[in-house]
């Protein structure tokens, strides 16, 4: 594993399971962990529970904000697990200039399974109808940033054996 400080990014559209996902490997590796979810502006969580997606002026300074977070964690020295849809590569290359190595883990799948997931879950302001705005948006990862280390995960797949698979690629222990 790198020595410096390193931040690794759940992404993916809501409902790949990337809060399940973060939260197991912050807990495995020790790291901090934030929802981007708490940094979004009222402003912003006020539109999607209306329905309304988000445009680009809406997400530059909620992403400033979350690259600010990541920096700061770096400069103290800590890695972090952080749950992000980084829909857009550019919204990635923003991500990508905090302090640290930033790696992202794409947590993807089949849209009927990501819609029956959110249909199914409680307590969240992003309802099920914006879910075919979030994949017209995606931008998959480039061949650049899998070449640098992240990863694209089925979502098909188990939290276990996605933890694992994120692991392995840090070259980390795992837990018995």
């Amino acid at each position: 594993m790198q020595n410096r400080p390193t931040h690794l990014v759940v992404m993916g559209v809501s409902g790949t399971g990337k809060s399940t996902i973060a939260a197991a490997l912050s807990e495995q590796l020790g790291w901090a962990c934030a929802e981007a979810d708490e940094f979004h502006p009222q402003a912003n969580i006020d539109k999607m529970s209306q329905g309304i997606p988000l445009q680009d002026d809406d997400r530059w300074p909620w992403l400033q904000e979350i690259q600010n977070w990541m920096s700061a964690q770096a400069a103290a020295g800590k890695s972090t697990v952080l749950t992000c849809s980084a829909l857009k590569q550019s919204y990635r290359h923003l991500l990508s200039a905090a302090q640290g190595r930033v790696l992202y883990v794409h947590l993807d799948g089949d849209a009927h399974l990501i819609g029956e997931r959110m249909e199914g879950r409680e307590g969240h302001f992003m309802p099920p109808t914006l879910l075919p705005s979030q994949l017209a948006t995606l931008e998959p990862l480039s061949a650049e940033e899998l070449a640098g280390g992240s990863i694209r995960l089925d979502i098909s797949r188990t939290p276990a054996e996605l933890v694992h698979a994120v692991l392995a690629v840090l070259d980390a222990p795992t837990l018995p």
